[in-house]
């Protein structure tokens, strides 16, 4: 009963500042749940025409670096016994995975050395920056004045809810795929196996499908862990506002319940899920790269 009612007061919080303008101004807010994922410069840096500025996407993922480096090093660093308790036991389990259903599935058996350090990071690190998302965190564009300190809201956002997030983790892989690729096989030995055996007319056009085909792996990686995540938030959002959009509690009684169910579900699936499907997906392009006759 007290988790589900810290639950439920966290979700009344995720969008405060939509109640607290509809308070101080006594008028119809406009609450549109996309305004949650804009991007505003924090702390301004431009070297030229490169904006490296501090957002909000930027400080959830110094926080989620930080707290997956304390998390590898309390779970499967610190302490360790022969004799398990259950937190050592919960890091052999992440581990495990890790290195059976995700590194031995994709990679082949000489690679797992030297590339099973990245897919692992990789997958508890987005596993974190996904968690991260659904807790209520006081990291926000919105301020609240408390005792004359203003104060930022809390929220829930993911950093994967932005593509330039998504597509720079995607990017990485891309990039260590083909860079793999061409050390393990040299550059005319990989580019070749792209086009299988056809007949010569028609290696122009296939050659061409292999690249077209190389960049939707880019493009899918990125846009399947950023639409789902974004996708979630919304919903969750759009359900809790819709209190403060038509200004009557009574729609608590469904609004609420709903946003928990989706939320419940982000959190017990669609987080892992999709930490598992990028890991995973990286390592069998980085094996496929390596021995591109498999």
């Amino acid at each position: 009963m007290t988790r589900l009612l810290v639950l439920l007061t966290s979700l009344f919080l995720l969008v405060p500042q939509v109640a607290a303008a509809a308070a101080e101004n006594g008028d119809e807010e406009k609450f549109n749940p996309a305004e949650e994922f804009e991007q505003h410069a924090w702390v301004p840096i431009h070297l030229g025409p490169i904006d490296l500025s501090i957002t909000k996407a930027v400080a959830y993922l110094f926080l989620g670096t930080a707290v997956t480096i304390l998390l590898g090093v309390g779970l499967m660093r610190w302490r360790l016994a022969v004799e398990p308790d259950r937190r050592q036991t919960v890091g052999e389990m992440v581990y495990d995975i890790a290195q059976t259903q995700i590194a031995e599935q994709g990679l082949p058996t000489r690679a797992i050395g030297r590339w099973f350090p990245y897919v692992a990071s990789l997958f508890l690190f987005i596993w974190t920056i996904n968690i991260l998302g659904f807790i209520p965190l006081p990291l926000s564009d919105e301020k609240v004045t408390i005792f004359g300190v203003d104060l930022p809201t809390l929220g829930i956002y993911a950093a994967t809810s932005s593509i330039s997030v998504t597509l720079a983790l995607a990017l990485m892989t891309f990039v260590f795929t083909h860079v793999e690729g061409i050390r393990e096989n040299g550059t005319i030995r990989y580019f070749k196996s792209w086009v299988p055996e056809v007949p010569r007319a028609m290696v122009p056009f296939i050659a061409v499908l292999e690249v077209l085909g190389q960049f939707m792996r880019l493009i899918s990686l990125s846009v399947r862990l950023f639409a789902n995540m974004l996708a979630g938030h919304i919903l969750i959002l759009t359900f809790i506002g819709l209190m403060f959009v038509l200004e009557t509690v009574f729609l608590a009684v469904v609004s609420v319940p709903v946003a928990t169910i989706f939320y419940l579900f982000e959190v017990v699936i669609v987080v892992s899920i999709q930490a598992y499907i990028f890991a995973a997906l990286s390592a069998i392009y980085i094996g496929s790269a390596i021995e591109p006759e498999h």
